[in-house]
């Protein structure tokens, strides 16, 4: 290991960028997380793919009516139950 690096060069954020991706932060419940990560260790993804696609589903095709908040917390509650 070197006694000092170069960082002068260096940037912050994400390595690798991803378009049509935002970066957020959003409160889950506990349970809702460790459902998502327990469904995506048996399907070998990773849990936030899988919590993209819930949403998706909810609002289909139609992005022109936003997902309020009852609707997110019906649809996790839906996936929460149908294991």
């Amino acid at each position: 290991m070197r006694n000092e690096y170069d960082f002068s060069k260096g940037r912050r954020g994400a390595v690798i960028p991803s378009p049509g991706k935002t970066r957020i932060t959003i409160m889950l419940d506990d349970e809702i997380i460790e459902e998502f990560k327990s469904r995506a260790e048996r399907a070998g993804t990773g849990y936030q793919t899988l919590i993209n696609a819930a949403l998706k589903e909810a609002i289909g095709t139609s992005a022109e009516k936003p997902l309020t908040v009852a609707e997110l917390r019906q649809v996790l509650r839906e996936e929460l139950h149908s294991t």
